[in-house]
């Protein structure tokens, strides 16, 4: 589990970390939910009524399903109000990603605290989410739903860190806040690896689709990426242009950087390009946020 950047790296931290997370594979238990809407989605005679039936057992499930449909990014003039039409509206290929994603969430949430509010995570995945799906809508990717999903899940790392290795977390707000260290270097100090290696190992661990790993472990690092270079650079501009809009508020990422790669990918030759470019999506997003935010 190599981390991307160029960072200092103290591999019996490292070591201890990988330790630790290789057992934290058995500590949440995998929803049941998240299994059975897998195999109804992977059988070919499964009805949208069924499927519609099983969600609906799971109210937090069923409510963010609801809210995704009827999000701006997918412009409906009408409210999507049943569990049934949502799932028409998102398709089936997408939902599923969208389940998986939202159970691994709900997994390794953690109580709120002054150093993280969950709420604020949701928001700020959801809306790196949505941006990354426009964005590859935008630009003719084939499955903007997996950039969606991406987005929901690229900061995995972060409740995991502060669930499971919660000293360490108070640790980095430290060097962060007194040592004038960033995110990432903190983290690489502290536990060897970042938050990027620490969601991808799990991603994995829960059998993630590679592509899906990738945009976890690369968000930062977009140029690292081999499986779909475009689809984690999708995820890293989204990313980008949130805590740009200050959309997310969390301050986990109020460091980050655009790679100048992905800038000259999207053709972004002055600051002003790129500027004019995220203000383009910020309309979405304020409908977006004041849709999901209670």
């Amino acid at each position: 589990m190599p981390t991307s950047l160029n960072l200092t790296i103290d591999v019996e931290k490292r070591r201890k970390t990988e330790k630790i997370l290789a057992n934290i594979y058995s500590l949440p238990a995998i929803p049941e939910i998240m299994f059975e809407t897998s195999r109804l989605l992977d059988d070919p005679s499964t009805s949208t009524a069924a499927l519609a039936r099983l969600i609906g057992k799971d109210q937090g499930l069923a409510s963010r399903i609801l809210s995704i449909a009827n999000s701006a990014l997918y412009g409906l003039p009408r409210k999507v109000s049943t569990i049934d039409f949502a799932l028409l509206v998102i398709g089936y290929k997408d939902t599923k990603n969208i389940v998986v994603a939202l159970s691994l969430m709900e997994a390794f949430k953690n109580k709120s605290d002054v150093n993280l509010n969950y709420k604020n995570v949701w928001i700020h995945s959801y809306m790196v989410g949505g941006t990354a799906r426009k964005i590859a809508a935008d630009n003719g990717m084939r499955n903007s739903g997996e950039a969606f999903v991406g987005g929901l899940l690229h900061d995995l790392g972060i409740p995991v860190i502060h669930k499971y290795l919660h000293s360490m977390f108070l640790n980095i707000i430290n060097s962060v806040n007194n040592e004038g260290l960033r995110f990432l270097e903190a983290e690489a100090f502290h536990l060897g690896l970042t938050h990027q290696d620490v969601g991808g190992f799990l991603g994995e661990k829960w059998n993630l689709p590679p592509a899906l790993c990738e945009v976890i472990q690369f968000h930062h690092d977009p140029v690292s990426a081999v499986i779909n270079p475009e689809l984690t650079a999708v995820v890293h501009l989204a990313d980008y242009a949130v805590n740009m809009l200050e959309e997310g508020k969390i301050t986990w990422d109020k460091d980050i950087e655009l790679d100048e790669e992905v800038m000259k990918k999207y053709g972004f030759t002055t600051p002003e390009q790129l500027g004019s470019f995220i203000k383009g999506y910020k309309p979405i997003l304020d409908e977006e946020i004041q849709l999901i935010k209670y």
